[in-house]
């Protein structure tokens, strides 16, 4: 994928444009006080349908719903006989006004049709839900497997309808609550990417922009349909799920092998990651983690750096090939089919995650060790994510999101509240089986090659990638990044 020069046109909001790494890429500022433009650029939209009450797909119903205050009417639809018809009903929609019903007739009735229900499911019904589309209709995905899978089997979306995706940058419990706070707190809210893979009405650019701006997102960045698929798969196979759920065992076991109790193995790998490593980088960047540090902190730090960035680009190219190729998305549809006989199971019964529990139950924030090994090898594996999507030809704003923010700023926090492995077992379909098939990659490769050639004291290891980190274009694309950071932390319970 080449590096894309992305840019869009807009009558109804205001664009803007910021210079990341030397590029020039242009955002919409969102806003409560931009909500009385979203008729106007959901003109010829009399019905957005919201198929799907998922986390996302209930959270973005509820906010479109409250943005638009009865301008455009906003329906879910789901299949029928669903145990979601009841919490539906509770938000609010009902069968008696038309704001809830049955998902294929509320796609055939809506101008605007918001598909949030699961990649498998997508996969299974498309061809119904592409059959449902009248001409001239916006389709909305907020996640690009579609495209990927439909790309894999030589198919295409309907040639007579837009194609749009509004992809919000956390959860959709975050997506709800960070809208409700944004009530009292200006600039609460998800920051989002937006895409236009087609556009046959004309309007797909500002109907994609008042979504973005009607789910409360404070920013909203350019992006492709596939650009996205294959970053957001990539990531969360790598550093925002799987990457992060095999380096924070390898390292345990590393600390207890080294001395350490339980309880203090898991203060230093899982919890610091979570806790204070992900907060210094949310803040201060990748660059501000490390001066953070004293003068032994930092020797350590570089030296776990350069032993496992190499390990993390080795693996991050392999992903992003498995996703570039479509065998990782085959791998989903294929596990898909076999869940019948072969359910997934949880993973938090192992002694790890059975040891964070009761750290969590008595954890003291302020005593939790910023360790600088710990520090190196986790941003040693997330610059190896970093420099791939920028090889790959990613937009910055999506690289620094995809690899970084997403990461320290939504689902770290999660599983510091929650755990890793609450985290990996509540997540999509998707990303549960891309952390159960790659964590193990991590794991393995980070035990077997990165920590014996620092723990051995061997003199083999290559000082050049932490050379490059400091100088490294990403820490000025962090700084400008934090200057559009939600003005509230996203919401764990």
């Amino acid at each position: 994928m080449r590096e894309q020069n992305l840019d869009f046109e807009t009558t109804i909001f205001d664009k803007e444009y910021i210079t990341l790494g030397g590029r020039r890429e242009a955002i919409v500022r969102g806003g409560r006080d931009l909500f009385d433009r979203l008729p106007r650029a959901f003109e010829g939209v009399s019905q957005i349908g919201v198929i799907g009450w998922g986390p996302q797909g209930s959270a973005q119903a509820q906010n479109l719903r409250d943005s638009l205050n009865g301008a455009v009417k906003v329906a879910v639809g789901l299949r029928a006989g669903s145990r979601s018809f009841e919490p539906a009903r509770a938000a609010g929609f009902s069968e008696e006004d038309g704001t809830l019903g049955e998902m294929f007739e509320v796609i055939a009735g809506s101008d605007m049709v918001l598909l949030l229900i699961s990649d498998s499911a997508q996969t299974d019904l498309y061809e119904k839900i592409f059959a449902a589309l009248r001409p001239g209709t916006t389709l909305g995905l907020s996640h690009g497997f579609l495209l990927g899978y439909l790309t894999d089997a030589g198919k295409e979306f309907p040639a007579e309808v837009d194609v749009v995706g509004v992809c919000p940058k956390g959860m959709g419990a975050s997506v709800r609550a960070l809208y409700l706070q944004g009530a009292e707190v200006n600039g609460a809210g998800i920051n989002a990417s937006f895409a236009v893979h087609q556009d046959v009405t004309g309007h797909a650019t500002d109907r994609a922009l008042a979504w973005s701006v009607a789910l409360g997102a404070p920013y909203t960045f350019q992006t492709t349909l596939r650009s996205e698929y294959l970053s957001d798969l990539t990531g969360e196979r790598a550093m925002l799920l799987a990457g992060v759920h095999g380096l924070v065992e390898s390292l345990f076991r590393r600390f207890r092998e080294q001395g350490m109790s339980q309880e203090e193995a898991f203060r230093h790998s899982a919890e610091s990651v979570t806790g204070p490593i992900s907060k210094t980088i949310s803040k201060d960047g990748l660059a501000g983690l490390y001066q953070r540090l004293d003068t032994d902190g930092k020797a350590v730090f570089a030296q776990a750096y350069s032993a496992a960035y190499p390990v993390g680009l080795e693996l991050t190219y392999e992903i992003y090939d498995e996703v570039r190729s479509g065998n990782e998305i085959r791998s989903v549809v294929l596990a898909g089919k076999r869940f019948g006989r072969f359910p997934m199971g949880k993973i938090d019964q192992a002694t790890m995650w059975q040891v964070g529990q009761k750290v969590r139950g008595n954890r003291v924030e302020s005593e939790i060790p910023l360790d600088p090994f710990t520090a190196g090898v986790f941003c040693g594996v997330m610059m190896a994510q970093v420099d791939t999507l920028l090889e790959m030809g990613h937009p910055y704003s999506e690289i620094a999101n995809e690899s970084v923010i997403e990461a320290v700023d939504s689902l770290n926090p999660y599983m510091h509240a929650r755990g890793v492995a609450y985290m990996v077992d509540n997540c999509s379909t998707t990303a549960r089986l891309g952390a159960r098939k790659w964590a193990a990659r991590f794991d393995y490769l980070l035990t077997q090659q990165s920590y014996p050639a620092v723990d051995l004291e061997q003199e083999t290891i290559d000082t050049a990638p932490f050379e490059a980190f400091e100088g490294h274009v990403i820490h000025e694309v962090l700084r400008i990044c934090a200057e559009m950071r939600p003005s509230v932390d996203i919401f764990v319970e």
